[in-house]
């Protein structure tokens, strides 16, 4: 491609947070799903996830674009549709490996297997004329919020996690092994308190009999430690999409953009690595669920 995914997806990512903004909560910020927030969709009804999420969120928001649902100009093509003339694609991304066969100092000949993020082009099914019409559905109402927190409460009480209350500060003490939570009562609303509930089980998964993630932090506010915060905070937004809840910015973004800045500037594909891990985060406390509960349900990846 013209341009290294890397840099023009860590590019964009960087100016959303040099004006304040975080990509990964401007879908709600924006309101342009009517309070119904659900991962990007591929034709076929399955969630994108990791850092397409981010991607497409971002380019659903600057258009304005209701539906989740994006397709190549193949896939429109092969539902009978077309893409409306004039309009621009957005880049999705995946890994992908080549195998080159390389000849050693002794004659014989050894492969080496290179991965490599390959991108491609995507359109919204706004940008498509002639789809069959379930793709231009409007999202569904939200959904009664006591039902919702009923559904976000069973989720995170299934993760088995030794969460407490207590105090004025949500934290995840490693030492300790167990989540700290402020009351209940404290938060400014229901929703707020699953999201930061989400953020710091994402730091729990993180152990090393879980899935032992270490960015050799050090101290707080080094370089690792806004590593985890950056995995953390994308680990509670696709958390909080799986389970329809609405995150609010932290008191402690501010802190924490300017750290997340200068790691974004100084490695072009953090915040590829971040969203891997967040994803990874994720897909582990949906492997807690119970497996009566694991039908999957909107926007909840399967």
């Amino acid at each position: 491609m013209k341009q290294d995914i890397y840099e023009r997806v860590t590019a964009k990512i960087i100016a959303d947070l040099e004006q304040g903004e975080l990509t990964w909560l401007k879908p709600w910020s924006a309101g342009n799903m009517d309070g119904r927030i659900v991962k990007p969709l591929r034709h076929t009804g399955q969630p994108y996830n990791g850092i397409n999420v981010l991607m497409l969120w971002g380019a659903a928001v600057e258009a304005g674009y209701l539906s989740p649902f994006w397709m190549t100009f193949k896939q429109a093509k092969e539902h009978g549709a077309h893409v409306k003339k004039g309009e621009r694609g957005s880049l999705v991304v995946y890994a992908n490996t080549l195998t080159k066969t390389e000849e050693q100092d002794d004659g014989t000949e050894e492969e080496r297997t290179i991965p490599f993020m390959k991108g491609y082009t995507v359109f919204n099914v706004e940008q498509i004329e002639g789809l069959p019409e379930h793709y231009y559905s409007k999202p569904e109402p939200v959904i009664d919020p006591a039902q919702r927190i009923g559904h976000a409460e069973a989720f995170f009480g299934a993760t088995g996690a030794d969460i407490r209350h207590g105090g004025n500060r949500a934290f995840y003490s490693g030492g300790s092994d167990h989540v700290q939570m402020p009351a209940f009562e404290s938060f400014r609303s229901p929703e707020s308190y699953y999201a930061t509930l989400a953020h710091e089980l994402t730091h729990w998964t993180k152990h090393s009999d879980r899935l032992d993630r270490e960015f050799g932090r050090k101290r707080w506010g080094d370089e690792g430690y806004a590593r985890e915060e950056l995995v953390a905070e994308l680990g509670a937004a696709f958390l909080c999409a799986d389970l329809a809840l609405t995150p609010e910015p932290g008191t402690d973004h501010a802190a924490y953009i300017q750290s997340w800045l200068k790691v974004l500037k100084n490695d072009k594909r953090a915040i590829f690595a971040a969203a891997a891990h967040a994803q990874r985060a994720a897909d582990y406390l949906h492997g807690l669920q119970p497996t009566a509960d694991s039908e999957p349900k909107q926007g909840v990846a399967a």
